[in-house]
């Protein structure tokens, strides 16, 4: 069986392939990834302006498609299932993915092909991606990316947020940053690799309130330190990310492991785009050496957002019955293809575990 899997949430749009077959495995799939292609908006000056990530995602979609159904030496009709990411991101964006779910599957449909659709979570893919790449069990999820920050745990039946921002996400946070600094965008790659060459540390507001955090009582107060005059006579701007990425890591890593306590389990899984920094991997997988745990962190490629762990969510989906046929009046069933742009990890009930 083959499942596509469309990634749409933000500034990627991205495409994956699975192979996978139930037969020799008793609990899951025995999974095989046959493509993980993207193409990413970026912007020199501005940051995400929604209308304009959606075009980009027009543009590049057919191209995606065809680079992934190449890679994966595979046909339109070879194709046994369609996911693509329902929930949560932007609204703009997310109709972008879609609209081509939607498209593919008419296609197949005349055809003869009746290929369920399924709508899945963005944020459960990346823990789903990680468990299935990492054999990680029942792990405390560290998700870390643009517009999210959650430390997510399994219990009774879903996903739970035990911790999380109560304003603007991790990474954008570094993006804002990175324009204040003229990095242009995306910004927390240019902060990590200016941040190796820091010397001297800048002491930052560190906003924790129990297991959750914010991150836009820090960013204000650095817009108004980098505005005073004396302020670059004194550091320079490898000393500021230094400062920053030190203190926002410092704190995700405690709220971390009072999870890891609070949940009594002993694994730690990374997840979302920022977990890619090299700094915070490092403070998290000291802590859970420390505390004899496990830190599981999948590839950069499994890391930020993808159409591969679009695809793996499909097949857990569908396994529990959860799609959308349109085997029976086409049109109407075709209109289920929808988006939940503010669906949260904890609405999900999980039926395949």
């Amino acid at each position: 069986m083959i499942c596509l899997g469309i990634e749409s949430t933000a500034h990627t749009f991205g495409i994956g392939i699975i192979s996978y077959n139930t037969k020799n495995s008793k609990h899951r799939p025995e999974t095989t990834i046959l493509a993980n292609c993207k193409a990413s908006f970026t912007s020199k000056k501005a940051g995400m302006i929604p209308s304009q990530v959606a075009d980009h995602h027009v543009d590049v979609c057919d191209k995606i498609i065809t680079q992934a159904m190449q890679k994966a030496k595979l046909r339109l009709k070879d194709i046994d299932m369609i996911s693509y990411s329902a929930s949560p991101g932007i609204g703009h964006t997310l109709r972008i993915g879609a609209m081509v779910a939607r498209s593919l599957a008419l296609r197949l449909k005349k055809l003869k092909l009746n290929v369920p659709v399924i709508p899945v979570n963005h944020c459960i893919a990346h823990l789903e991606i990680g468990r299935l790449l990492t054999k990680a069990k029942d792990p405390i999820l560290l998700y870390v990316s643009g517009a999210n920050t959650q430390i997510i745990s399994y219990e009774a039946g879903k996903y739970r947020i035990i911790g999380e921002t109560l304003d603007i996400g991790i990474g954008n946070f570094l993006d804002t940053l990175a324009r204040e600094l003229n990095l242009g965008f995306p910004g927390g790659p240019k902060i990590q690799e200016l941040a190796k060459k820091g010397k001297r540390f800048i002491e930052l507001p560190y906003s924790i309130k129990g297991m959750d955090m914010n991150f836009g009582g820090l960013l204000t107060y650095i817009k108004q330190l980098i505005k005073k005059p004396q302020f670059f006579d004194e550091y320079t701007i490898e000393d500021l990310c230094f400062s920053v990425q030190e203190t926002i890591f410092a704190l995700m890593t405690e709220v971390a492991e009072r999870a890891l306590a609070h949940c009594d389990k002993n694994e730690l899984l990374l997840g979302g785009g920022v977990a890619c920094n090299k700094r915070l991997q490092e403070m998290c997988t000291i802590m859970c050496k420390g505390r004899g745990a496990q830190c599981f962190i999948p590839d950069n490629q499994y890391l930020i957002d993808n159409g591969a762990m679009i695809a793996w969510l499909g097949v857990l989906e569908y396994s529990a019955g959860n799609y959308i046929s349109l085997k029976n009046n086409v049109v109407k069933n075709a209109k289920k293809i929808t988006i939940a742009p503010y669906l949260r990890t904890d609405d999900i009930e999980i039926r395949y575990r």
